[in-house]
């Protein structure tokens, strides 16, 4: 675990270089909230199989957002990987 923690802070260091902290944070939060709504979304729909649909979707939708986009998909699907 101390691992994937030390992981995660070395990427989202390296994700910063050239921005700025505010903007990269901002991205990212929004980047992780299209992924709730995706979540949200597919337990609403509640339709077998749709899990790789809605989950792509909010990667998608959190890449969009710019470099926190990305790495806030990155690390939710990291741990929602870990998870199963």
């Amino acid at each position: 675990m101390k691992l994937l923690t030390g992981l995660v802070f070395c990427s989202l260091v390296l994700g910063v270089n050239s921005r700025s902290w505010f903007s990269f944070l901002g991205e990212a939060y929004d980047g992780a909230r299209d992924m709730w709504r995706a979540y949200s979304d597919m337990k609403e729909a509640n339709y077998k199989n749709s899990d790789k649909y809605f989950h792509a979707r909010g990667n998608y939708d959190a890449a969009q957002r710019g470099p926190g986009g990305v790495w806030a998909a990155e690390v939710i699907s990291l741990f929602s990987a870990e998870l199963q």
